[in-house]
């Protein structure tokens, strides 16, 4: 498999400074900077990055274990909430709460719902985050 790339620069102090940072050959380009990461500020950040590729990681590999079982997936909606806090005085990406709906005809709640476990403990972003301390998984079935 091809290396995937993303790049970024930060100029000045971490307070007052800021950042650009690319997704690949230039596919989202976008700024960052201190208040974007941890207040309110305009830009992104590298949580809410870890977060869109967990979301979309997710989705893939729930999607397809469901269609390897012989379920259509008319669609399968993921968020993911990155949240930081304090341990061990350091700031630590502390929690990730992933949300999901699917629309698979024919599928009980029940069995949506061991799917997407099996698909959080195995899709490739999971597993890179697994020292993450909280990992958790809302998986709602719609009609």
């Amino acid at each position: 498999m091809a290396a995937r790339n993303g790049s970024a620069e930060w100029r000045g102090d971490l307070k007052t400074g800021s950042g650009d940072l690319t997704v690949g050959d230039g596919v989202f380009r976008g700024g960052y900077s201190f208040t974007s990461r941890f207040e309110e500020g305009d830009g992104t950040n590298p949580e809410e990055l870890i977060a869109a590729a967990h979301a979309a990681c997710f989705s893939m590999a729930l999607s397809n274990m469901l269609a390897g079982h012989g379920h259509e997936v008319e669609y399968v909606r993921t968020t993911a909430a990155v949240s930081i806090r304090q341990i061990d005085g350091k700031a630590t990406i502390a929690e990730i709460q992933l949300t999901t709906e699917g629309k698979i005809p024919g599928i009980t709640q029940e069995h949506f719902e061991e799917h997407a476990i099996e698909a959080k403990d195995g899709c490739i972003v999971s597993r890179a985050l697994a020292g993450v301390p909280e990992m958790s998984l809302v998986a709602t079935l719609v009609d």
